[in-house]
Parts: C-alpha cells; structure tokens; sequence
C-alpha cells in the first residue's frame, strides 16, 4: 500500500496557472515575479503543503548557521547600524548572515516578506521594522521558523524595541523646560496601516507630554511628509510662515530634522534661539551638525536580536522574550 503522493512543483505550477520556470523563480528570486502572480504562487504551495526538496533537506540537518536579516535598508540608514550590532554576534558564533532589502511599509507592502519562508534558505530570520500581517504571522509559526522582530511587537514573536511612545514625551518635557510653548511636529507620512509606526508613536507620546504640561491644542501642529530632507525643509518654512509659528520642531528622525534646520538657515534665524531643533535617532549626521537628538541604542538592538535568535533556535520551545531598551537625549546645540 503506497502512502499520499507526494505534491510537487508540477502540482503547485497547475494551482497556481503559471509555467514550472516561473514557480521555480519565485522560490529562488521573488523580487523578480509579478507581485500579483508570486501571491497566487504562494497561496497554492501553502494551500498544497508544498516544500522543495533541497530546502526541507537542508532543514532536517538542523545546522543552525544561517539567517537571514530583513529590514528597509535603503529607505534609511538607521538599519545598517543595527545590522551591525547582529554581525558582530553572529561572526562569533560561526552564523553566516544573508541580508534582504525590503521597502519601508510607509511607502508599500511588497510580497517579499510572505514569499521569503518558501526558499527555506535559513535557519531564522530577524525581521526589522517591517509589519507582520496575520497570514504571514500564521504562516512563519507554521514553518517553524525562529523569528525576532526589531522595533515591531507581537505577543506571540521574540522582540527588541524601544518605547517611542515615551521618547517622544521625553522630547516634549525637555522642550517644555527650555520655555518654549509653540511646537511642530515633522512626522513620515505612511502608505500601509497595518501597524503603528515609530512615528505615530512618537508624535502620540509628544503630543500628550504637551498636553500635560498645559498645551493646548492650538500651539501644537502637526506636518506628515515624504522621509526626505528636503520636504522636510519646505514644510518647515511653511510652519514658519504661520502668523503663530512655532518655537520648537521635533522630527520624527534626524533626517526630517536637518531638514527643519536647513529651513532656519535659510530664514536667517538663529538656532536655538529663534527655534529649537530636535532630531531622532543620533546617527552620524547629527554629531556632525550639533544637533540634539534621541539616542537609540541601534548597534545594541541588532545584536540583542541576533543573541535570542540563538538561544531560540537552540531551544525552540522557550518562552517568548520581549525586551526594552533604553532611549536617551543628546543635547548638543540645537535645542
């Protein structure tokens, strides 16, 4: 008596009304399949079971010595600095490490993320800002691949955040105790509303530290732009057009907040003493402007990522961790 036959690619290609090469490539290299044909090829192979042969060989050895590390890279550079927190682990621990580029969810939701457990290339992954729907969710736990998630939380995956809702109302009290009672907020604009994003939260915790201190809110605005420097900078001026403008800009991240200081300049204004400036992230390029900033502790979160992915992966069944990190001003000399 012969078992169930097994579903091959054959089966999958058939489900899916694509030709066995174009199945073959979305396993290999999603990025170039029609997002509209990789979905129908993912929905069939998980509808079918579907795994390729080499992968789930590879799986079964159980190595251990290779994830993969998703994250927006080139949307900003605050992730090549967290990237390397996670290659100084895994360079001592013999993993070797396979980086994936993945457009930020302010600008889009692309099908990288649910097609990339089909390869089965990795032993685990650690996903950085980037939202997880609930079919992808289901889908990971499924494969049972080791998974922690960077500046995203979820009860029920490994984590490493930081708490923005409360550095957003630590920029609003060290604001407050410099005087000032007219404020602006540069916020990124975002695409895809399947998570709150760091600047959401950043504004949500500014604007209720103002509130606290007596703000109303009239003496608070708020601007939604493109993460660029230089929309940051024409909607500074528009702010500073207004007959109350503001006194102090908070930005959602440094880049927005040089931005806001190119508009100053441009003004003729002196800063910090016409407007204050206050960026978010503390990356190389607010040290070398003198700009005050939230320090988040990026190198610190990449490896504290790569560290209980390892411990998950040697322990799979362990609880799920969820860990904090610390959030600190630099106060230089724009605020």
């Amino acid at each position: 008596m012969t078992g169930p036959r097994k579903v091959t690619i054959y089966d999958v290609a058939g489900r899916a009304g694509v030709s066995i090469s174009t199945v073959s490539l979305a396993f290999n290299n999603p990025g170039r399949v029609k997002p509209e044909t990789l979905g129908r090829i993912v929905a069939a192979a998980e509808a079918l079971g579907f795994e390729p042969h080499a992968e789930a060989a590879g799986r079964a050895r159980r190595t251990h010595r290779r994830i993969g590390v998703m994250a927006p890279f080139t949307s900003y550079p605050s992730f090549a600095h967290r990237l390397s927190g996670v290659l100084r682990v895994c360079a001592k621990n013999g993993v070797e490490v396979v980086v994936y580029d993945h457009p930020s969810a302010a600008v889009a939701t692309p099908p990288l993320l649910a097609s990339l457990p089909l390869t089965r290339q990795l032993d685990g992954l650690v996903i950085m800002g980037l939202p997880l729907t609930e079919e992808i969710a289901a889908r990971l736990h499924r494969q049972r691949l080791g998974v922690v998630l960077v500046d995203v939380v979820r009860n029920d995956v490994n984590s490493v955040c930081v708490d923005d809702v409360g550095g957003g109302a630590m920029v609003a009290r060290y604001l407050l105790d410099k005087g000032h009672r007219r404020f602006a907020f540069l916020g990124e604009e975002q695409a895809s509303g399947l998570y709150r994003s760091p600047s959401q939260d950043r504004h949500d915790g500014f604007a209720a530290a103002l509130h606290a201190g007596g703000i109303g809110d009239e003496d608070i605005t708020r601007r939604l732009i493109p993460h660029q420097m230089d929309r940051a900078r024409l909607a500074t001026l528009e702010l500073l057009a207004q007959p109350r403008p503001p006194t102090a800009v908070f930005a959602y991240d440094d880049v927005l907040a040089c931005g806001a200081l190119r508009a100053a300049h441009q003004q003729g204004l002196s800063v910090p003493g016409d407007l204050a400036v206050v960026g978010y992230d503390d990356l190389d390029l607010a040290e070398a402007l003198g700009l005050t900033t939230v320090r988040l502790p990026f190198e610190e979160s990449g490896a504290a990522a790569a560290e209980i992915l390892a411990a998950h992966l040697e322990e799979p069944e362990r609880t799920v961790r969820q860990v904090m990190l610390r959030l600190s001003i630099v106060e230089r000399n724009t605020a």
